[in-house]
């Protein structure tokens, strides 16, 4: 019988051979890396600086940037690797623990969206109850729950992953290693897990969607109700920049999933991930800080408090 960790190195194909080309992507992931992380960490440091921001809010936004920071860092720089040194090779336990961590933070990801849309809608909906409601207890508890969830998606499958037999070909069709271009070159049969890695995902996507939608369609009823404009202007602006990362994050995962066996889909999938793993982290953190008056004005006073120490 074949050891199943019989190849020990993979080779991950990336995303072109054109040496201009891979110049050109390298300059553009490495930019978006250093916004994405610079741009997180600013969020992370605001939210633990600022007394204004000691909301739940802005405690599922700091955790949000952690995960993104990490997400981010889990594909990212790998690639930078790969592009500037030419070595495409990962071996077997670093290439599995990228799945494994991809896919961790992924899922926690999601159920941290749910989570922040109830938040949202217990401050619009029950706002006298809010300080009550969303207790540093109930938001450390939420905060386990979609990491606990997160880790109940990845488990199973991982666990069989691991037992999967590679034979001859160790050629990876992807810039990073991903569960459906690795499924592809096992030698053994993996029809069961591609079926359970597709359920997971189409039920992670479901239930925290549907959480999502409930909350704000709730929401939406509610704020109907507000007798003024400018009131229901203001409940809308505190949804908007979560409404609009969701839409991104949501949109962008459920492409790369509706068809992951579709030859001619290989090459875009490849294009999203990237997208996926290297904008989408940038543009968050701009979104939620240039659409929020608290957060920026957080900016502003920090800018401030700098220039007046370091004048000193």
């Amino acid at each position: 019988m074949r050891n199943n960790t019989g190849i020990m190195l993979f080779v991950l194909r990336g995303l072109t051979d054109d040496p201009q080309l891979k110049v050109l992507i390298f300059i553009f992931l490495f930019l978006t890396y250093v916004l994405s992380i610079v741009g997180n960490l600013i969020i992370i440091i605001l939210t633990l600086m600022d007394a204004q921001l000691k909301t739940p809010m802005y405690f599922f936004l700091r955790n949000f940037s952690y995960l993104e920071v990490a997400f981010t860092t889990s594909y990212i720089p790998r690639y930078l690797y790969n592009l500037s040194t030419g070595d495409n090779t990962i071996t077997y336990i670093a290439c599995f623990a990228q799945i494994f961590f991809v896919i961790l933070l992924g899922a926690t990801e999601f159920f941290l969206l749910a989570t922040m849309s109830y938040d949202r809608y217990v401050a619009i909906c029950k706002p006298l109850h809010y300080t009550t409601i969303m207790s540093n207890k109930v938001c450390k508890q939420l905060l386990l729950g979609s990491w606990l969830a997160g880790l109940m998606i990845i488990i199973p499958p991982i666990s069989l992953g691991l037992q999967l037999e590679f034979c001859d070909y160790n050629v990876v069709d992807h810039f990073g290693c991903d569960a459906f271009p690795m499924l592809k070159i096992a030698c053994s049969d993996t029809q069961f897990i591609e079926k359970m890695v597709l359920i997971f995902a189409i039920l992670t996507l479901i239930i925290t969607l549907f959480l999502v939608f409930l909350s704000y369609i709730n929401i939406i009823r509610t704020v109907l109700r507000f007798p003024s404009v400018q009131q229901r202007k203001k409940a809308f602006s505190t949804c908007s920049s979560h409404m609009i990362v969701v839409s991104i994050t949501y949109g962008s995962c459920i492409f790369i999933y509706i068809k992951p066996s579709a030859k001619e889909g290989v090459t875009l999938n490849k294009v999203v991930t990237v997208l996926t793993t290297s904008v989408a982290p940038v543009m968050n953190p701009f979104i939620y800080a240039l659409r929020n008056k608290q957060v920026i004005q957080a900016f502003k006073d920090s800018i401030k408090r700098f220039v007046f120490l370091s004048k000193q």
